[in-house]
């Protein structure tokens, strides 16, 4: 009996056992309470979504903006001048002029080889010398018969056989004066001259040829003026009117200042529209035969407009990106209209409040999120816009 007594206080656990095995559970439950409290702290993060890119953010800006009409066209001369030869038969000795030369009024741009009508008006002069001797015999003659008529010395006949020769020598005398001014004008006409001022714009004389009367030798753009013949829709054709002012930009991209001269009254029936007449300044850039873009200015009115780094092109449509107030971005279809510097006019799809991407817009999609940024209010306003596409 004393034997089982002892052996059972033999197991029985002591108080620091106890202790140490409670103070060894409270730190497991700790450490296990610590590991799932960051497992749940990363489960969090992990769940909140994350911002895709930093961008800007603007408004529509309502500015004042010209109205304008664009048109189509071509440069070409105010108006050309054929230069030829009047002289029939002669042969073409010099030519003093090439294509792009400036001429002015009366110089000489070709010379026909003159022998033959020096040879012509030596002998109209000979013939006008011939005729004034005769006609001062016919007209001595004239006069003694006319002192003896009273005399009764000579018949009438007689008499008036002596003064008709007297005016007929006069009438050749006249006859010979007149083809002798008449030699003299051909012989002027061996040389070429200018009708006006201008530019040489084409050249068919060729040295030693024999021309006919009135072959073309030279064409010219008379005064060096050029105008733009824009072709503008039926439309917008009420809208222009004579003195508007007129951007005019040719191939080479530099712009030139014109002002409207005229508008056609009649409208082409197969494409309907109608040609608007431009002066041009005088310019190294234009040429005639160029094709230009012009655009009239007919007013100003306001419009709402956005960076053009906010408008996106996607499948050949325009789009903005909205920025909601959960931060997420959603791509809007859009409208657009007139340009003026670096801005766009949004006529449909966008109202005033609405908060877009103002750049980068290309790096987003639809539904992604991001940090907002304002951007800086719009401080200038414009002064120049383009028609919107047609």
């Amino acid at each position: 009996m004393n034997t089982f007594i002892r052996s059972t206080m033999t197991i029985k656990p002591s108080p620091t056992s106890l202790v140490a095995a409670l103070a060894a559970c409270t730190v497991l439950v700790l450490s296990l309470g610590g590991i799932v409290k960051a497992a749940d702290d990363k489960a969090a993060a992990s769940a909140a979504p994350k911002a895709a890119l930093t961008v800007n953010v603007t408004q529509p800006v309502s500015v004042a903006l010209p109205l304008r009409v664009s048109a189509n066209g071509n440069i070409a001369a105010w108006q050309e001048a054929s230069v030829g030869t009047e002289a029939n038969g002669l042969r073409l000795a010099e030519v003093r002029v090439n294509v792009g030369d400036v001429v002015k009024r009366g110089q000489v741009l070709a010379t026909f080889a003159p022998d033959t009508m020096q040879a012509d008006v030596a002998q109209t002069r000979a013939a006008v010398a011939e005729a004034e001797a005769t006609l001062a015999e016919a007209s001595a003659n004239a006069q003694r018969a006319r002192g003896l008529q009273a005399t009764g010395a000579l018949s009438d006949s007689v008499i008036n056989q002596y003064l008709t020769a007297e005016r007929t020598a006069q009438a050749r005398l006249d006859a010979q004066r007149s083809m002798a001014q008449m030699q003299q004008l051909r012989l002027k006409q061996t040389q070429v001259l200018a009708p006006d001022a201008g530019v040489i714009s084409s050249r068919s004389a060729t040295v030693g040829a024999v021309l006919p009367a009135g072959q073309e030798l030279f064409r010219m753009i008379r005064q060096g003026r050029l105008e733009w013949r824009g072709e503008v829709a039926s439309s917008d054709m009420a809208s222009l009117k004579p003195g508007m002012p007129v951007i005019v930009t040719p191939a080479n991209g530099v712009g030139l200042k014109g002002a409207v001269r005229m508008v056609a009254p009649t409208v082409d029936p197969q494409t309907r529209n109608g040609l608007v007449y431009v002066d041009l300044p005088a310019s190294g850039t234009a040429r005639a035969g160029m094709f230009a873009r012009g655009e009239f200015e007919i007013g100003s009115g306001s419009g709402l407009t956005l960076p053009q780094s906010a408008v996106l092109l996607r499948d050949g449509f325009s789009y903005v990106l909205r920025v909601g107030t959960d931060s997420k971005v959603t791509q809007a279809k859009v409208s657009v209209g007139r340009r003026v510097g670096d801005r766009i006019e949004i006529t449909a799809g966008l109202d005033a409040a609405a908060r877009v991407v103002a750049a980068g817009g290309g790096f987003l999609g639809d539904g992604d999120t991001v940090r907002v940024v304002e951007a800086a209010p719009v401080k200038a306003v414009a002064t120049a816009a383009t028609s919107a596409p047609k």
